[in-house]
Order: C-alpha cells, then sequence, then structure tokens
C-alpha cells in the first residue's frame, strides 16, 4: 500500500477553524435543511426515550432515582448521551461520507470526524434548554455544584472525539467497523447508567461499570444538576485517566493511518 506523498504544508490555525466551521455548518444545514421540524428532532429524540424509560423503569420497573422526578433523572443522562451515540455514530462514517474532499487533497483530516461531533453541539444546548424549562416545571433549582457541568461536558466531548477518531480511521480498512459500532452502541446504552442509578449495580459487577468513562461523565451531570452535590470524584478520576489515555491512542492511530486513506477509500 502506498503513501500519499503529495502532502500540503501545514495550514494555520486560522485555516483550520475556517475549514472546520466549514464542514460543521455544512453537516448541520444538510441535516436539517429540509425537515420539517428542524432543529426540533433534537429534542424528539431525548424527549421520546425519557417518555419511555419513565414508563418502564419508573412506573413499571420502580427503578429507584434518588428522591428526583424520575423524567429530571433519566433526561439529565440523555442528553449526554445522545451527544455521545449520534456523534460517534455518524463520525464512524465521515471519511468514507467525504470521500471526495479526502481524496482530492491534503488537510488535517481529523477535521472531518471533528466536524461531526461539533455539528452534535447544537443538538445539545437545544436539549439542554429544555432541560431547563423541565427543571423549572418540577420545581429543581440547581446549586452551587451545577458549575461542574461544564467540566463533565468537556469529559464528554474528549472521550466522544477520541472514540470517533478511532471509529472513523478503522472504518476506511475495515467496513464491518461501522455495522459493529452501531451494535456496540445500543448495547452501551444500557450498560450505563442512564435509566438508572450506578447505586442500583450489585458490587459483582460495579467494576465494569467504573472502567466505563461515560458512567462518571452521566453520573457527574445528575449529581450537579440534579441533586445538587459533589460527583464521585474516584469515579471521575478513573474516568478522566482513561479518557486522556483514550484521546492520546486514538489521535495517534488517526496521524499514523491518515496518509493511506486517500488511498483505500
Amino acid at each position: 500500500m502506498r503513501q500519499l506523498s503529495d502532502r500540503a504544508e501545514p495550514i494555520s490555525a486560522a485555516a483550520y477553524w475556517e475549514l472546520l466551521m466549514n464542514l460543521t455548518r455544512r453537516e448541520v444545514m444538510g441535516r436539517y435543511s429540509q425537515s420539517l421540524f428542524g432543529i426540533g428532532w433534537a429534542i424528539a429524540q431525548p424527549l421520546a426515550t425519557m417518555a419511555v424509560f419513565t414508563i418502564v423503569f419508573s412506573r413499571l420497573a420502580k427503578m429507584p432515582s434518588g428522591g428526583a422526578p424520575y423524567p429530571i433523572f433519566a433526561y439529565a443522562a440523555l442528553v449526554p448521551w445522545f451527544f455521545f451515540s449520534n456523534s460517534v455514530a455518524s463520525g464512524t462514517l465521515s471519511l468514507i461520507t467525504y470521500r471526495n474532499i479526502v481524496t482530492k487533497t491534503y488537510f488535517p483530516r481529523e477535521i472531518v470526524p471533528l466536524a461531526q461531533v461539533c455539528s452534535r453541539f447544537i443538538d445539545f444546548f437545544a436539549a439542554s434548554a429544555l432541560y431547563a424549562l423541565l427543571m423549572m416545571y418540577y420545581r429543581v433549582a440547581p446549586g452551587p455544584w451545577a458549575l461542574m457541568a461544564p467540566v463533565f461536558f468537556a469529559m464528554l466531548v474528549v472521550f466522544t472525539v477520541g472514540l470517533t477518531l478511532a471509529t472513523s480511521a478503522m472504518n476506511v480498512f475495515y467496513r464491518d467497523v461501522n455495522p459493529v459500532v452501531q451494535i456496540a452502541l445500543q448495547l452501551w446504552l444500557y450498560l450505563t447508567p442512564v435509566a438508572y442509578p450506578l447505586a442500583a449495580v450489585s458490587d459483582r459487577f460495579r467494576p465494569l461499570f467504573v472502567l466505563n468513562p461515560l458512567s462518571a461523565i452521566v453520573e457527574g451531570f445528575r449529581s450537579s444538576l440534579v441533586f445538587g452535590r459533589a460527583p464521585d470524584w474516584p469515579l471521575v478520576a478513573i474516568s478522566a485517566l482513561i479518557t486522556c489515555g483514550l484521546f492520546a491512542a486514538a489521535f495517534t492511530l488517526f496521524k499514523r493511518m491518515d496518509k493511506y486513506f486517500a488511498d483505500v477509500i
């Protein structure tokens, strides 16, 4: 397999940012421009799932929610979950989707999957706005620990970008990666304390959940926004270490593989 030899000079930070914003804008416009409900779909997805979870887990299974209204409890985790899952799902296919620009010219190709993640910011903030309304409806007032929410969002973004870089690069060479990712995301939802609290997990399986970075992230959002208390710091520390390690490994893998993308795609 030959390497792509016509590499251009490294682009400036301004050019990098402009290209990232252009691809992000193109992705957002393509997703919502001809949609009847537009950005409303970003709210509908977590809202519908919250309704189903409320019926199944709260009403039927009597799942504890720490004394908080279950819709608020579930929605606090569903918003970051859908940001993660939608970003990874579309990001895995991104290099194939944008094969025309990937094969015709050299540029920092991590911009392509990164734009997929950035395009989901608008979904996250739209869903977060609805969450604020739900908190007002249920008369749940955020306390000082709500200031930790941006920290957990930053962890969420870094973890999402890292995983998306890895899956998008591997999908170029092995097209089986995409269906595996889609199945894994479906299972991952139930292996993350989204519909239930981490405290409900038995000690036998708790180490598995501790090693899942999303456990600390969704529990962190809940602790800071719903319960107004400090997060589980050891859990957060483990999640941060795994997240940083994954990002570093994924970025290194991506940069080593990107020289072959144009030939394989």
